[in-house]
Formats: structure tokens, C-alpha cells, sequence
């Protein structure tokens, strides 16, 4: 089945189940290094599901690929929500989750939800995903789950008694930055919540990838439509390596709750990243703000 982006499954045709596939779900697949990764990533012994906010992208994705395509915006949680129960009716099990989807928005541009955006979009739709998926992660011993940050993470302030920019002023950077930074810390929350059911958690700074990831941002747009784009960024398929090198090193122990700068463990990070009290302050606020507390 295939979500139709207004909550009514369509049937579609999937990929025949083989012995021995590895089950490999990537958001933010419809475009940039969600689709290379996908692309890089397919093979008869993976079973891909793709997501994508466009249906026609991941369609196309979905047809170069011979994955199972679900459309989903992450703007709306309710759009999450129906996400989970299509991919959980779908799988048995989960072998890698690349949580990619997300880019940097205009604050002042609330959710559907009420949320600042790249609160919403960045960090709380792959926490409520993940989390409503945890079974099936579990499900065969353990599993990867990737989560796409930035070094952007060094211009963010998680402050737990204003995660939505009320109070303080929402600056596009510092909220992009923050939503990175909240990316990192929610890694480490696995990486230790998690670690009996055998799950492990990583987070990667793909580079500064010449894609789409800020077409919602005048800010973003700005930069690429100079031509600084050609000598500030880097290529979807140069992005894309660091997530596919790590969906292929699996449930490697050695990467739980690593920040990686492309392939280089332990890049740039905010003083606030290993900071234990926004680890677990910002997963129980997270919990409450999705309804799963």
C-alpha cells in the first residue's frame, strides 16, 4: 500500500520478498541524497521503502529503484502518524532507517501542528517515526538508525523551556542550527535508550550538498542561485556516501551515538550535544509534544 498524502492507501506494486533482503527505509527520498542513497542503496537483497513529501518524485525514485514508495508530509504529525501504520503493515521487519527528511524553513511559517518548522520537520517527525516504529527495529535483534544532522548544529541552542522559538527571537539559522543540534542529541537517546533491544543510532553531516534540502528558505535560496553554489557545495551523489557507508556498516557498536562529519567520526559539535540533561530533557519534551509520553 502507498499513502496518497491524504490518508487513503492505494495499492501498488512491491518488490518480491526474497530470502536474507535487509529491510532499508529512507525518508527524504524524492529528491537530493535521499534519492542517491536509494539509488546507491537497491539491489536484490535489500527491500526498499522510500519516502517522499512529492508523489510524483518518489514514484520515479520508487521506479529506478524497485522500492515501495510512501508519500508523507512531515509538516503535518498526523501525516507521520498514518506514515508508521503504512510501513509497519508493510515490513516485518526494519534493518536500517535513514531519517533524512527534513531542510531549513522560515520560522515565522508555523505547521500545520503550531511548530516552529525545522523543529517540527527536522527533529519531531523522525522522533515520532522512529519511535512509533521501535518494534519493528527490534524486531530481528537490532537495527541502524541514521540520522541526518549538519554542521549547522554549531549555530543552534536547544533551550527546553522554549523548544518553538515563543520567546526567543527565530532567527533562520539559529533555528535550522537547533533542529541539527536536536538531531545529535536525539541519536545519543537511542544510542543509550535503546541499546538493549540492540538498535544503534548515528548522526552524519553529509557535507554542504548542492540539492534542494532549502527551497522553502528565501535565506537558503539566496546562496543557490549564486554562483557561490558551484564552489561552496558539494554534489547529491558526494553527499549521499557518508549515509550509504553507514547503512552498510549496520549494527556496528562502535558507531553508537557518533556524530560523523562526512566519513570522519566526532566532527564540529555544539558544547550542548553531549550535555545529559538536553539528551533526556529534549526526548521527554519530544514525547509529550507528539503525543507518546
Amino acid at each position: 500500500m502507498v499513502g496518497n498524502g491524504l490518508g487513503r492507501p492505494q495499492p501498488i506494486e512491491g518488490r518480491k520478498l526474497v530470502a536474507n533482503q535487509r529491510t532499508i527505509v529512507i525518508t527524504g527520498a524524492s529528491d537530493g541524497i535521499g534519492a542517491v542513497a536509494a539509488r546507491e542503496l537497491a539491489g536484490p537483497d535489500v527491500d526498499l521503502v522510500v519516502v517522499g513529501r512529492s508523489a510524483e518524485k518518489t514514484k520515479a525514485v520508487a521506479g529506478e529503484t524497485g522500492a515501495t514508495p510512501f508519500v508523507a508530509d512531515f509538516a503535518k504529525l498526523d501525516d507521520v502518524r498514518r506514515l508508521a501504520d503504512e510501513i509497519r503493515e508493510r515490513v516485518g521487519t526494519i534493518d536500517v532507517l535513514l531519517n533524512n527528511a527534513g531542510g531549513t524553513f522560515d520560522p515565522k511559517k508555523r505547521t500545520a501542528d503550531g511548530h516552529e518548522p525545522n523543529f517540527q520537520i527536522n527533529h519531531l517527525g523522525g522522533f515520532l517515526l522512529t519511535n512509533l516504529l521501535r518494534d519493528k527495529l527490534s524486531a530481528d535483534g537490532g537495527a541502524l538508525v541514521v540520522n541526518t544532522a549538519s554542521i549547522g548544529n554549531l549555530a543552534g541552542k536547544v533551550d527546553l523551556d522554549d523548544l518553538d522559538f515563543q520567546r526567543r527571537r527565530a532567527l533562520e539559522l539559529r533555528c535550522y542550527g537547533t533542529s541539527k543540534l536536536e538531531n545529535i542529541l536525539f541519536t545519543r537517546g537511542i544510542a543509550e535508550r535503546w541499546k538493549d533491544d540492540g538498535i544503534i543510532s548515528a548522526a552524519v553531516h553529509p557535507g554542504p550538498v548542492a540539492s534542494s534540502f532549502g527551497r522553502d528558505s528565501f535565506f537558503v535560496g539566496l546562496l543557490y542561485r549564486t554562483p557561490l553554489k558551484k564552489v561552496a557545495t558539494i554534489t547529491p551523489e558526494k553527499g549521499a556516501e557518508p549515509l550509504v557507508a553507514l547503512a552498510n556498516r549496520g549494527t556496528d557498536p562502535t558507531i553508537n551515538g557518533v556524530y560523523f562529519s562526512r566519513h570522519k567520526a566526532n566532527g564540529p559539535q555544539n558544547s550542548q550535544a553531549h550535555k545529559q540533561e538536553l539528551i533526556d530533557g529534549l526526548w521527554q519534551a519530544s514525547e509529550r509534544l507528539v503525543g507518546i509520553a
